[in-house]
């Protein structure tokens, strides 16, 4: 007798809900910003539509424009709309908006922080917070040192047993190592480093929260997670837009300081680990600043070999044709900013000694996509010496984290038929298939833990300092020797030829995306 086994029914995510959030009430500064109206305020909903967010709870916005409360509402409004399903949303978009509140003033002036306090102890004793509050910088990077500051002297940073007060800090985080322990220095002069949450929207990322479950929770995988089983992994975080309306900004900073000490070395930092003591917040980010100083330093002489950049000209994509980067808008006509970036690191430790680590970024790419790939060393050829099979498939363990989420494990099989042939195969898990699709923008999981002051998923000041130690070199080698050759990659392309080169000199290749 036959049996089947039927395939597994998608589970319900919403029996896995955590713990409500104590009271408390979240501030935004930068308030009438995109981030915040399409980020932070539909998080928050998504929050109070799974149960997490306590009755006791406000949102005060602050920004510059003379707007009133009704106004602040009403910007929001239209961003809590059309996405969200179920039967319940009104009523939870409803409760989240009636919870908006809003200030007007000058970041740097004394009189918005008193008028700050005020408003809160009023927000505090209409909505039962407690006087706990998150303080999110959503704001020009000029302004956080300047806001914390101005928040300690205004006594809005005091704790009791009662109460307690965070402040998330946006990246970038420092645009080198100088001015990122600078900015740490002045974040320690008015908080200690529990209250502080350098925030990277990248580790929102169900993908990259499942990387520790993946390794440490599954026997299958931990014991050959080294280099006897390894022979090199690929970190690819690529875009297929342009700078869009930051040129301002990118064009100062650059593909190599807006992706890599952050968003890149995070994902670095999760793979390459060693296990925890446990999933304590400070045990997690010892293990990850632990990989950080495992990676071997890079000389000026050798960023030439190790370190390729690259710009955009003008190319097409999805049939379009697309404008080189110097002609978009806020950019030099001449810029000699990167868009693109590769870099070759090794982690000099027990467990990644000779494995290395392939690391790449940037715009007008040939498509959208962020994963991290595991290529397996192949097996010996010498059992198939006598057979057709003249090539063993590679095995790759690819960790998908846009657009789609999920997992893919390929290799080797035979196929069907009298003669001997290996064709390639993929087992592939994705999560919106197993786990059903909620609305996510990526930073409900940031958020919930910031109010619940688990700091496990947010960077260390030490995590800051030591990733900008490690691309140090690489710009002082970019800074003193301008690019000849920009721009040097066709928009919809990916990358520059160099960046091939980095692989092909040891016999491997970028995994096709």
């Amino acid at each position: 007798m036959t049996s089947t086994s039927p395939c597994p029914k998608p589970i319900d995510a919403s029996a896995f809900r955590g713990r409500p959030v104590g009271p408390c009430v979240i501030v935004i500064f930068g308030a009438t910003g995109d981030l915040a109206a399409r980020k932070l305020i539909p998080a928050l909903a998504n929050l109070a539509g799974d149960g997490l967010v306590p009755d006791e709870f406000a949102v005060l916005g602050v920004a510059t424009r003379p707007w009133t409360d009704e106004d602040f509402r009403q910007h929001v409004a239209g961003s809590l709309d059309g996405s969200q399903a179920g039967t319940a949303w009104p009523k939870v978009r409803s409760w989240l908006l009636g919870r908006l509140y809003y200030l007007s003033g000058d970041f740097h002036a004394d009189e918005t922080y008193r008028r700050l306090k005020v408003r809160l102890e009023e927000m505090d004793r209409r909505h039962g917070a407690g006087g706990s509050h998150v303080y999110y910088l959503a704001t020009a990077p000029g302004f956080f040192a300047e806001v914390p500051a101005q928040l300690g002297r205004a006594g809005l940073l005091e704790e009791d047993d009662q109460r307690w007060q965070r402040v998330i800090v946006e990246k970038p985080f420092g645009s080198d190592w100088a001015s990122a322990r600078q900015l740490n220095r002045s974040l320690a002069g008015q908080l200690q480093e529990r209250q502080i949450y350098r925030i990277d929207h990248y580790l929102g990322k169900e993908t990259v929260q499942n990387i520790l479950a993946l390794r440490f929770a599954n026997g299958i995988f931990e014991p050959i997670w080294r280099r006897e089983y390894i022979d090199h992994v690929q970190i690819t975080a690529a875009e297929s837009l342009g700078v869009e309306e930051r040129g301002r900004y990118y064009d100062q900073a650059g593909a190599l300081r807006d992706m890599v000490p952050n968003h890149l070395f995070q994902l670095l930092t999760l793979v390459a680990m060693e296990p925890p003591s446990s999933f304590d917040a400070q045990a997690v980010r010892d293990e990850q600043v632990k990989v950080l100083k495992a990676v071997r330093p890079l000389s000026l002489e050798g960023v030439a070999q190790t370190a390729i950049r690259g710009q955009y000209g003008e190319g097409v994509l999805d049939g379009q044709r697309v404008l080189p980067y110097r002609a978009e808008n806020h950019v030099a006509p001449q810029s000699r900013t990167p868009t693109f970036v590769a870099l070759e690191l090794e982690i000099e430790s027990w467990r990644w000694s000779g494995v290395p680590f392939y690391l790449r970024t940037g715009k007008r790419l040939a498509r959208r996509v962020t994963e991290i790939a595991i290529r397996f060393k192949q097996a010996p050829l010498a059992l198939f010496r006598a057979t057709s099979v003249d090539h063993v498939s590679d095995n790759w363990l690819v960790l998908r984290l846009q657009p789609e989420e999920g997992i893919s494990l390929s290799f080797g099989a035979k196929v069907p038929g009298p003669s001997l042939r290996l064709g390639h195969v993929n087992m592939e898990f994705c999560y919106e298939d197993y786990f059903g699709r909620k609305p996510q923008t990526g930073y409900e999981r940031l958020l919930y833990d910031a109010m619940l002051g688990d700091a496990t998923l947010f960077q260390r000041s030490d995590m800051v300092e030591t990733s900008w130690k490690i691309v140090a070199p690489v710009l002082e080698a970019w800074d003193a020797d301008s690019p000849a050759d920009f721009p040097n990659y066709a928009a919809g392309t990916w990358g520059p030829a160099a960046a091939d080169e980095l692989l092909v000199r040891h016999g491997r290749a970028w995994k096709t995306c």
